[in-house]
């Protein structure tokens, strides 16, 4: 089996072009595809997948069954189940999609082999309690993690995966390995990974794509050339220096050794039991924490009780910025003293304003901007674009850049007004090689310094941060956390 690629130009909604693609992909070989933020990655292995509008050349394919694992596929299934809520519109009481039934969505063979698969599947990847949830319910690591069982259980003849071990915790990222490394002899794989320590062993094949365009095919025996792709994708770190603040954006000024967050005894808890229970938790301005933990360990509903997007944080214990929780404090006045990103709030980011605009609303906490920016606010945001490597794409809309480069943005968007408190939930998803670097220096530099306390939840090793010197370890097997002192 095999699919050939020949002379394909191709265009997606955003706009964004694949020119003069030729390739081909036959049974038994493994592909890895790299190159920077922006070049075309994620768009190649969407377009093997059926997801473009081709404008010339040809697809031919004799692979029947293709599965892409994606974070434009997850989005597409998270749009998929929200637009069930605008069903009140035709007085229809919407039903919410249950775990199990997305699972077995468009495929009917439930063979006695395929059900055995399908419980072994379950048992790897942890699933078991949450086969008859809702969807919506489920946490971004979650929905990668369903779409993974999801593509498995197509018995697909061809694998795509883009970014993969994003949002998974190590044992379900060696899970997922251990079991790649058992199918690899039946399926033939394609792999989009910005992270080199990600490459699994079996890989026989690398291709660099660069400005819409396969530029280079290497065959994984080629070591040398290899090394020297990269070292063309990897970059010297130099000092940073990070943009002032403006003086006119609204926020609390707290003393370094002030409590910022202080967290008595919360719990939060569903049906089906606590998933944090009696925790105690300070932030202290000047103040660097890690937060780590396995999938489905609450770290995402902790961040959430703080952010105040968590319903329950009104019946818990909690002080954030002076205010106690339900006293009578606005969103806004919480609001305007975070920075936060999470997966979520990058899945959902809908709004399809000019890149420029996206940093701006950061001063203002808005999802799109409403109001007019001054002059100083407009320069200080260009200097952030600027420094992530973004500046000639100021008026790019939004929805038109590629994951990285809007995840680039959101992070930026997040640390534009300097906030007294920084929420960086797994900041480096999606991230190539030079990007991730820089953008661990500029958190680096922020947690050096006395203006910000940062949050920042990580599962990489390879990630952790000079200056975040307190740990906070939510065990996953119980609704209970750990704390330690990090060395840095």
């Amino acid at each position: 089996m095999s699919i050939d690629l020949m002379s394909v130009n191709a265009e997606f909604p955003s706009g964004f072009c694949l020119d003069n693609i030729t390739w081909s992909i036959t049974s038994g070989q493994h592909w890895v595809i790299v190159g920077k933020n922006g070049a075309g990655k994620s768009a190649l292995v969407a377009l093997l997948a059926g997801y473009a509008e081709i404008n010339q050349g040809n697809i031919n394919s004799t692979f029947t069954r293709i599965a892409l694992v994606s974070y434009e596929s997850q989005q597409r299934l998270i749009e998929q189940e929200r637009k069930k809520d605008s069903a009140d519109i035709l007085d229809i009481v919407p039903v919410p999609s249950k775990v199990h039934e997305i699972l077995w969505q468009g495929n009917n063979n439930k063979n006695s082999t395929q059900l055995a698969f399908y419980q072994r599947l379950i048992e790897l990847f942890d699933f078991s309690g949450l086969l008859t949830r809702n969807f919506v319910d489920l946490s971004t690591g979650e929905t990668r993690k369903l779409l993974l069982i999801k593509a498995l259980l197509s018995q697909p003849q061809l694998l795509i995966l883009d970014e993969p071990f994003d949002g998974l915790d190590n044992r379900m990222h060696h899970n997922l390995n251990l079991l790649l490394s058992e199918l690899q002899k039946d399926i033939s794989m394609v792999f989009v990974l910005n992270r080199w320590s990600e490459i699994p062993p079996f890989v026989t094949h690398y291709g660099l794509v660069s400005q819409g365009q396969l530029q280079s095919v290497l065959l994984a025996d080629e070591r040398g050339l290899i090394q020297d792709l990269r070292r063309l994708l990897s970059l010297q770190q130099t000092d940073l220096v990070l943009p002032a603040i403006e003086p006119c954006v609204t926020r609390n000024h707290f003393e370094t050794g002030e409590t910022l967050v202080k967290l008595n005894g919360v719990e939060i808890k569903y049906p089906q039991g606590f998933v944090i229970k009696d925790l105690y938790w300070e932030i202290e301005c000047g103040q660097h924490w890690q937060l780590s933990g396995p999938n489905g360990s609450g770290k995402t509903c902790l961040l959430q009780l703080i952010s105040g997007d968590h319903p329950q944080c009104y019946v818990n214990d909690i002080y954030v910025f002076r205010f106690k929780r339900g006293s009578g404090e606005s969103i806004w006045d919480i609001k305007q003293n975070i920075g936060f990103l999470s997966n979520a709030f990058h899945l959902s980011y809908r709004v399809n304003c000019s890149l420029l605009h996206v940093i701006l609303s950061g001063f203002y906490d808005s999802i799109g901007l409403y109001q007019q920016p001054t002059k100083q606010q407009s320069t200080l945001a260009r200097q952030w674009l600027a420094l992530i490597d973004l500046a000639e794409h100021e008026r790019t809309p939004f929805q038109q850049l590629s994951f990285g480069d809007q995840r680039l943005a959101l992070i930026i968007r997040a640390m534009v007004k300097h906030p007294p408190l920084l929420i960086l939930d797994e900041p480096c998803n999606g991230l190539d090689e030079i990007n991730r670097l820089r953008i661990l220096s500029v958190i680096e530099r922020i947690a050096l310094s006395d203006k910000t306390s940062v949050i920042y939840v990580n599962h990489h090793a390879d990630d952790v941060i000079r200056g975040i010197n307190n740990h906070i370890m939510l065990e996953g097997d119980s609704p209970h956390a750990t704390f330690r002192r990090l060395n840095g």
